[in-house]
């Protein structure tokens, strides 16, 4: 049986102008101890896949479909129930911890909540269990850093922060979203190499959200490329790099600086996203690729399966670098 198994995900909001379709009928599984990476411009529905699973939607959200983790069905769970599988099984690394961690608090005291709420800790246990996810994250000194608060740590030490209090309850599910853009390079590096070591200490599963490819190459064992709300191809991370089927996929690829290879203009992908409300009537990437076909433009290619276990939405030959 998978971690997560999530079928036919829909997510959609209803807006003055119209009902707009973030996510469209989503297909994917994780396995205990597996890294999916989902990738994608802004707009894809990335985001809104995840909020959808842990709950988090907008007020004028409303989800279809099923997500079951552990056999179980998790999708528009009463809050009481689905407080009880976030944080002590499922848990979220968010993109920006400044707006994460309350300013007000130190991170003792937002980390011993935590413990004491979800596992029924003393202050005392709680405090020396956060002080060795401190210490598991890297973050030197954790004793004493442990009575600061948010702003005396550095972006990369809160993010690390934010690592260790997601950890705190040991979840089988970690999911990161977009873990490393506002770090410098340097800094994410660090924060993918944290995340590899902790996944292998606690076999902790991760899906993680991100714009930036070498992310992925780096930490994943699945990809999952989405565009406009749907599925444009999904395989293994070596599959995808090395033999990319989906023009879209190929052009992400090709966007990306390499260092063995000269361009006096990098390689990027014409044209936007399309407005979410005014779909075209084919394929919904039809306006920016490159190897666009006439029925392209009057039907949506629907995943198939192709070269063993992978997917792909596209009418096209598989594509060649």
């Amino acid at each position: 049986m998978s971690l997560l198994d999530v079928k036919d995900l829909r997510v959609e909001f209803t807006t003055p102008d119209g009902t707009v379709t973030a996510v469209n009928d989503l297909n994917f599984s994780l396995e205990p101890g597996e890294t999916l990476g989902i990738v994608g411009e802004s707009g894809s529905g990335k985001s809104q896949t995840v909020f959808a699973i842990m709950g988090l939607l907008a007020k004028n959200g409303i989800i279809s479909g099923s997500a079951k983790f552990e056999g179980r069905e998790i999708l528009n769970l009463p809050e009481k129930e689905l407080n009880h599988v976030r944080a002590e099984q499922i848990a979220m690394i968010f993109q920006d911890p400044m707006t994460s961690l309350n300013p007000y608090m130190k991170v003792s005291e937002q980390m011993m909540e935590v413990l004491t709420h979800h596992k029924g800790m003393s202050r005392k246990e709680a405090f020396e269990e956060s002080v060795f996810m401190l210490d598991a994250v890297k973050i030197p000194d954790a004793r004493a850093r442990i009575n600061m608060y948010p702003h005396e740590f550095s972006g990369g030490m809160r993010q690390r922060v934010m690592i260790a209090m997601a950890l705190l309850c040991r979840p089988k599910l970690l999911i990161a979203d977009e873990p490393t853009t506002a770090l410098d390079v340097t800094i994410q590096a660090q924060i993918m190499q944290l995340l590899n070591e902790l996944k292998a200490q606690f076999n902790t599963a991760i899906i993680m959200i991100t714009h930036d490819l070498g992310v992925v190459a780096g930490s994943c064992d699945k990809v999952l490329v989405m565009y406009a709300g749907r599925t444009m191809e999904y395989g293994k991370v070596n599959d995808i790099f090395y033999t990319p089927s989906h023009p879209y996929t190929e052009g992400l690829l090709k966007s990306i600086p390499r260092l063995d290879t000269e361009h006096d203009v990098l390689p990027t992908i014409p044209g936007n996203p399309p407005n979410l409300l005014a779909l075209p009537k084919g394929c919904a990437y039809q306006d920016r690729c490159h190897r666009v076909q006439a029925h392209c433009q009057q039907e949506q290619p629907q995943l198939i399966p192709f070269a063993g276990d992978r997917l792909r939405a596209c009418f096209s030959d598989q594509g060649t670098w």
